[in-house]
């Protein structure tokens, strides 16, 4: 079973990766193998539903739109644009990882069903780009909890009102949007649209928004105009980089080897009886390093700045609520 799931998110992947038009649940039905033994309409839907939801989980940026304004249901892609990975320098440990995990891409059940899914598109009318075939990577990427009521939004057309916390800002101040589209640059998720509030066009990255986004309105009331392209607005504010932070943590000796190669030891720091090395870095994007440093645990404790150091104690909080509720499901379970 999970051989077949894989192979369905491979297919649907390379469908929706070769086509440069929205393709709706129903087309991608016929053409996807995996999809069209469906037993019902119900158990198509549910199972498209999930695959959708895993692939934003690994950070495939799948779009949502319409060909025209005559389409009568939203369709789906991946833009290559933002699938596509830049150069990347990697380690020689780290590239014999990579190496291993290609093996997973290469191997016979994978590559004879995406040849199969390329031949069923082009069997169907699909506009085949050749060369999506060679760009399927892995990546990695949880999915924004703020993404669901966003785009739920975008699609009504109703105002929405969520809590936004710029980088370097203690709180989060809300905002009053109306909501254009939701899209992908570079691995990130950005909303854009009209912010009432300044009384412009303005772009929201999704992971600095805070608790759960509300609609408000009537449905139709919001419009995106008609010359306006999404993602250009996106890539120009996002063109110049932010100043760099610079942040101090405290790390224990012979830990968080990814971290150090990025840092430089400025001091040593005993702490709870620990000796521990002080490092320094500079960080063009601390808000979105909360997660990444609050994964080390205990192996690194973050000094400076104070907006950072709370990202990460509520990141740990975070964590340790998900453990604790796993163990009390466990615990009714054997119950």
């Amino acid at each position: 079973m999970a051989t077949a799931r894989a192979e369905r998110l491979v297919n649907l992947v390379l469908c929706l990766l070769s086509t440069r038009q929205y393709l709706t649940a129903e087309r991608i039905r016929g053409i996807v193998p995996g999809y069209t033994d469906a037993p019902n309409d119900e158990a198509f839907f549910r199972t498209f539903e999930r695959d959708k939801s895993e692939l934003r989980d690994l950070g495939v940026p799948l779009e949502t739109g319409r060909n025209s304004a005559f389409d009568a249901a939203d369709g789906y892609r991946i833009a290559r644009r933002d699938y596509e990975l830049g150069d990347i320098g990697l380690e020689p440990d780290e590239a014999a990882a990579v190496a291993l995990a290609l093996r997973l891409w290469d191997s016979p059940e994978l590559t004879g069903a995406a040849r199969g899914a390329l031949l069923k598109l082009r069997a169907a009318g699909v506009d085949v780009d050749d060369r999506a075939a060679g760009t399927i990577e892995p990546k990695v990427r949880t999915s924004e909890p703020a993404f669901p009521a966003l785009l739920a939004a975008v699609q009504a057309g109703r105002v929405v009102t969520f809590d936004y916390r710029r980088p370097n800002e203690v709180r989060a101040q809300q905002r009053t949007v109306e909501p254009w589209g939701v899209v992908a640059w570079r691995g990130r998720w950005y909303l854009v649209g009209h912010d009432r509030d300044r009384r412009a066009p303005r772009c929201f990255r999704l992971s600095r928004v805070q608790g759960e986004p509300k609609a408000q309105g009537r449905a139709g009331a919001v419009t995106r105009p008609p010359d306006v392209d999404l993602l250009t607005m996106v890539a120009g504010e996002q063109r110049e980089a932010p100043p760099s932070t610079p942040v101090r943590l405290w790390v224990v000796p012979g830990r968080a080897q990814g971290l150090r190669r990025r840092a430089s030891v400025v001091d040593s720091m005993r702490l709870d009886g620990i000796e521990g090395d002080v490092l320094e870095l500079e960080l063009s994007y601390p808000d979105s390093a909360a997660s990444w440093i609050a994964g080390h645990g205990p192996d690194v404790l973050l000094l400076e700045p104070d907006v950072l150091r709370k990202s990460v104690h509520e990141a740990h909080l975070g964590a340790a609520a998900a453990a604790g509720a796993r163990g009390d499901e466990a615990g009714e379970v054997r119950g």
